[in-house]
């Protein structure tokens, strides 16, 4: 009998402190919901003007703001997605190759937000480390037939969230449109071969048709993830208390965009829906920067800002207080470490609101990464071998790069017109070059010694590096 009853004590007690905990937990601040596609061009996307079928994004866009200059400091995925989560830059915080970490020192999303209440969840592509600085609520799925976020787990999340009233921030982490660019199929009867429309850094080849149309088609396959998140949100009442953010990531694996200090490489696409904050069918110009969004969703949740951080809040260009943010926005690609690529091959660069400085530190090397692999790729150097003059340009622009690039972004925007021996343009270079110089310092880049120093950063001894020792043993000559 006594026993019963201390059990029955016992489950009390829990009630008890489940009930304390539930009303605790009570909502204050806004749910987040961050969605994040993987090596899409912003110029694809249609509300940016694009190819690609997207209605879920423009319609996001119609709800909301889309910003026309959003930058990310890293071409490539390791090193962005740490941008993202700790509102750092790649050398300060130490992920700055890819297949990277984190100092153990750096603070990141979950940090600021789980001890105000907020379930932080990330569900999908992580490629972030260490785990402890990083400690998520984690889901995934890898199946090449099913979508790399988990939906069951999304919408578990939000179903206890609206029970729970315990407000969360959740990044939605796709795979798409990352190659291989087989998922999609349904939507490739959209893009007829004959109709896709090429940029001028492209060599239009059947074979590169082909690949293009069906990185299109997987455009259109995340955008439908985007769609199933939102119906989600609507479900589960969440839609009128939630800050939904989608970005494009870096640019896609043809050349001239990922990989590179580009508008292509490094230019993101943003759009932002939160009823009652943000206007719904606005624009903004300001020039903002990934490391931004960190500090953002914790001064969202109502949290204090790190002074470390090398981002700061958005919150005044979200509510349209102000249509200027950042002057300068910068980028470093890394290079060793990446398939194919060779030992060695920094980029830098500055930009303001128009002018572009890409500084190559090792112009004496021959650059390729694991695009100069791809069976479309070679058909480009066939054309080139055969004479087509734009084929040759471009296949020689991909592979030998000057030491100073500079751009008219206004009048330029593919940055096809290197302007770096024009004397109309010697002090904006020499301005924006020692913009440059000034940045890499504060963040300790020492230029040529920090791109040696890289395969410290990356996880030595784990798989990808092992793959790449082993791609370099193959390629090197």
């Amino acid at each position: 009998m006594k026993r019963a009853a201390f059990y029955l004590f016992t489950v009390f007690l829990a009630n008890a402190h489940a009930q304390l905990e539930a009303s605790s937990a009570s909502q204050t601040g806004p749910n987040i919901l961050c969605i994040i596609a993987d090596d899409c061009t912003f110029r694809d996307i249609g509300s940016y003007g694009g190819q690609a079928y997207t209605p879920n994004i423009d319609a996001l866009a119609d709800q909301g703001m889309r910003m026309e200059r959003c930058f990310q400091a890293a071409p490539m995925c390791s090193p962005t997605r740490h941008n993202i989560y700790t509102g750092l830059y790649p050398v300060k915080s130490g992920a700055y190759p890819n297949h990277t970490f984190v100092n153990d020192d750096v603070r990141s999303i979950v940090h600021y937000l789980k001890p105000m209440g907020y379930r932080v969840a990330l569900f999908g592509k992580t490629h972030i480390n260490p785990p402890s600085v990083f400690p998520f609520e984690y889901s995934d799925t890898r199946s090449k037939t099913e979508s790399s976020i988990d939906f069951m787990a999304a919408e578990r999340l939000m179903k206890e969230s609206a029970e729970a009233g315990q407000p969360f921030a959740l990044f939605a982490c796709s795979r798409e449109p990352h190659t291989p660019w087989s998922k999609g199929k349904e939507f490739r009867e959209r893009y007829p071969l004959d109709e896709i429309q090429f940029r001028p850094y492209m060599v239009d080849t059947p074979e590169t048709r082909v690949a293009y149309r069906n990185y299109l088609a997987e455009i259109s396959y995340f955008d439908q993830e985007v769609g199933r998140l939102l119906e989600m949100l609507e479900a589960y009442g969440h839609s009128e208390n939630t800050l939904v953010m989608v970005l494009s990531e870096q640019g896609n694996n043809f050349p001239f965009a990922k990989w590179t200090c580009s508008d292509s490489g490094l230019q993101s696409g943003m759009v932002v829906r939160w009823p009652g904050h943000v206007e719904p069918g606005s624009t903004s110009d300001a020039m903002i920067e990934y490391v931004d969004i960190c500090p953002t969703f914790v001064e969202v949740a109502g949290g204090e800002l790190n002074p470390d951080f090398d981002g700061k809040s958005l919150l005044p260009v979200l509510y349209g207080k102000t249509d200027t943010h950042k002057t300068h926005v910068y980028g470093i690609q890394t290079s060793r470490g990446i398939l194919n690529a060779p030992n060695h091959y920094g980029i830098r660069s500055v930009r303001d609101s128009r002018y572009k400085l890409i500084r190559n530190l090792d112009p004496n090397a021959i650059y390729r990464n694991v695009i100069d692999t791809f069976d479309w790729y070679k058909t480009w150097i066939a054309k080139a071998e055969a004479g087509d003059a734009h084929a040759q340009a471009m296949t020689r622009r991909h592979s030998r790069r000057p030491a100073i690039e500079f751009y008219d972004t206004l009048v330029d925007p593919y940055e096809m017109n290197n302007l770096a021996d024009d004397p109309q343009h010697a002090d904006r270079i020499a301005r924006l070059s020692r913009r440059l110089g000034d940045w890499m310092a504060s963040q300790g880049d020492l230029g040529q010694a920090t791109e040696l120093a890289a395969y410290e950063r990356m996880l030595n001894g784990g798989e990808d590096f092992k793959a790449w020792k082993r791609a370099q043993e193959v390629n090197t000559p």
